[in-house]
């Protein structure tokens, strides 16, 4: 089977495609990520630097506002305590007090008993403006305040703490702890003020979020006011543990990267800032998503993959379409030339399509392809066209083999004194007018050998050689099969079917070449005339020549050495078929035919006594008519034999037969007349037609004719 170029999975244009689409990927996805990594590294940085300074300034604010009411608490009770509780300087202070201060609800002096644990109000200063127009139960104060016994003592122990009283009063309140000693008593004052202002201290603009937390982790101050009635303890808030495990009790700012997870399960991080005001031990935490920080990021890097994506898009809209008819069409149509060159057409239309203007790569192959088509056929001539497309096509086998072939023969009758008679005429330029009057012959015998499928062998001057079968894949490993094998006689019927058609087509062939001589003459007589007034008037001869066919087992195969081969057909069959040639001469016949060629064929195509001058229907179209030369001779090793004159093939279409090759034939009727339905009947019609004489077959001698004809190895 010939090797066929095919197409790889995809297109070139599909490829070049995706390569150039993978370099704009890469190059800016690479351009994008960088443009981000750097981008976000800034915008990140200055997040960090104002989530810190936000967290510093709401500390320096809250700090402020606690000193400023534990400041203005004092002074009150400084001047309640130097004029006395009861008194009218006192009562006048409190209610100017609470006029200035009206976000403060309540002010007391606590006394708790270490023992029994009891507490005494020594100063109880009530803000009753405030618990009415908050709707706030004043009896609560002293729930909360037995409640937070432990906090109270401890204050009066020193520290300073702030608590979260929200979830007692169901309103957002703080409970500011502070020392207080006077006339030598260990006491506590406990503030109770809304978180209002200092909230509005804490509130911001932008993703930052601010809250506080005491000592206890309890959440004092956030955004999100529920969270504060509720009372929440942030001690396992990843920001808030993360504070307690650095240890960090100083009032320096610091900050830090934490991570948190949502109520799906996922994943955020947050830059987180604190800070600790040591006046209450309560730390000022600020956080911001980092997801927030980068979300312009993210957004432009999206966009930059949205667009990618256009211009990967048009880049392939645009590339497919370059491609497709700058390269891939123009690489289809060279491909297709290289395949139908492989398959043996070097004559292809398709070639000669080929663009060789270009002055590119593809126009260089173009033109390069061109070229060898040019030499395939130069090359075809020189050897063989039928062997060139064998090789072409790698169906020729270069060892020597056994076939079964048809071989022919032809020779020009007088050649020599036609020779003479171009020396006589142009001298020196004879070589010329021979050469010239012999390729018009030899051209249109080759015609019709190569349209009836044989193949050209050898010319021997004016002699011709072709073989039928010779390319075929002849395997005769069946006959060395037993005859019990069922698969021998199938094998050897198919063998025989392919013998007998490659001998049908040789006399088909050689009938075609007996119009297309009567053609040449006839032309010869025209160009003869149109020349005959010239000084050296140009001549063609009226010719006419021998065939002989032999069908036998010849040793084809590869002949000759290194430098100079050929490939051919020998052996006896050869031999015999050259005798068979020259024996048209004595015979009075163009065309001769062996017994063994007759014995192949008279039961299928030649109507005769074997089979009751019968054929089968499928047989009808190739019908032959020959007659037995009435001359026996010796063939060695084979006894006496007779040569057999091809007559006609009735049913032989002249005008199918050439169009095969050349569209536009146009059949002449005159020449038509030596083959097919109106062709000659008899040996003597065709001796009639072709001005052959009748020999007289009683002083023929085929056995002395050998001896003159014979071809040597």
């Amino acid at each position: 089977m010939p090797k066929v170029i095919k197409l790889k999975s995809f297109p070139l244009s599909i490829k070049l495609a995706v390569i150039i689409g993978l370099i704009i990927i890469s190059s800016l996805t690479t351009v994008t990520f960088l443009n981000s990594y750097f981008i976000s590294a800034d915008i990140k940085t200055t997040a960090q630097s104002n989530n810190m300074t936000i967290n510093a300034r709401s500390a320096l604010s809250v700090k402020n506002e606690l000193s400023s009411i534990r400041a203005n608490i004092l002074q009150l009770l400084d001047l309640i305590n130097s004029s006395g509780y009861n008194t009218g300087i006192a009562k006048q202070a409190e209610v100017f007090f609470f006029e200035r201060n009206q976000d403060i609800a309540e002010i007391s002096l606590i006394t708790i008993n270490e023992k029994t644990m009891g507490t005494t109000l020594d100063v109880h200063l009530k803000n009753s403006r405030f618990f009415s127009s908050n709707e706030i139960d004043p009896d609560l104060s002293s729930v909360f305040i037995e409640q937070i016994k432990n906090s109270l003592l401890a204050s009066i122990n020193g520290e300073t703490i702030v608590l979260n009283a929200s979830p007692y009063f169901n309103r957002e309140l703080l409970s500011l702890i502070i020392p207080y000693k006077e006339s030598g008593l260990n006491q506590c004052c406990l503030i109770l003020f809304s978180m209002e202002k200092i909230s509005g201290i804490l509130t911001t603009t932008g993703s930052n979020e601010t809250f506080i937390i005491n000592v206890y982790d309890d959440l004092l101050v956030h955004p999100d006011s529920e969270k504060i009635i509720c009372g929440m303890n942030m001690k396992n808030h990843p920001f808030v543990k993360k504070i307690r495990d650095t240890n960090q009790n100083n009032e320096e700012p610091l900050q830090f990267t934490y991570e948190e997870h949502d109520e799906k399960g996922k994943k955020h991080k947050y830059f987180g800032a604190y800070q600790k005001i040591n006046i209450a031990d309560i730390w000022i935490l600020t956080s911001i998503p980092v997801n927030l920080v980068i979300e312009g990021v993210i957004k432009t890097r999206n966009n930059n993959f949205y667009l990618m994506g256009v211009v990967l898009f048009i880049s392939f809209i645009l590339i497919i379409t370059f491609t497709r008819f700058a390269i891939s069409k123009p690489l289809r149509h060279l491909t297709s030339a290289a395949e139908e060159i492989q398959k043996g057409n070097f004559n292809t239309e398709i070639i000669s399509t080929l663009n060789t203007k270009r002055l590119d790569e593809i126009g260089i192959l173009n033109k390069s392809t061109q070229d060898e088509q040019e030499f395939l056929n130069i090359f075809a001539k020189f050897t063989n066209r039928g062997v060139a497309k064998a090789i072409a096509r790698k169906e020729i086998d270069f060892e020597p083999h056994l076939k079964d072939v048809t071989i022919f023969f032809s020779d020009i009758r007088g050649f020599t004194a036609i020779s003479d008679g171009f020396k006589n005429r142009f001298g020196e330029e004879s070589p010329k007018q021979i050469i010239s009057f012999l390729n018009d012959y030899m051209s249109r015998m080759v015609n019709c050998i190569t349209i009836s499928g044989g193949t050209i062998d050898k010319f021997e001057g004016d002699a011709i050689m072709a073989v039928w079968g010779i390319l075929r894949d002849d395997d005769l490993s069946f006959e060395q099969l037993p005859d019990s094998n069922p698969s021998k006689k199938q094998k050897e019927a198919s063998h025989n079917l392919h013998v007998k058609q490659d001998a049908v087509n040789a006399i088909k062939g050689t009938i075609a070449m007996r119009y297309a001589l009567m053609q040449y003459n006839k032309d010869a007589r025209k160009f003869t005339e149109a020349h005959k007034n010239e000084l050296k008037a140009e001549y063609k001869p009226h010719i006419r020549i021998g065939c002989g066919l032999n069908t036998g087992r010849a040793t084809c195969g590869i002949m000759g050495s290194e430098d100079k081969m050929e490939y051919t057909a020998i052996g006896d069959s050869v031999n015999f078929a050259s005798r068979t040639e020259s024996s048209n001469k004595p015979c009075g016949t163009d065309i001769l035919i062996t017994q063994d060629t007759y014995n192949l064929l008279k039961n299928d195509y030649i109507r005769c006594p074997e089979n009751n001058f019968t054929i089968p229907d499928n047989c009808k179209e190739n019908e032959i008519i020959v007659e037995q030369i009435p001359v026996e001779f010796e063939v060695k090793g084979k006894g006496s034999q007779h040569f057999y004159g091809v007559v006609n093939m009735p049913q032989f279409n002249i005008r199918e037969f050439f169009r095969k090759a050349d569209k536009n034939f146009k059949l002449d009727c005159d020449c038509a007349k030596c083959a097919g339905p109106g062709g000659p009947e008899t040996l003597n019609d065709v001796r009639n037609l072709l001005g052959i004489q009748v020999p007289d077959f009683k002083t023929v001698n085929l056995n002395e004719e050998e001896n003159k004809i014979q071809v040597k190895q």
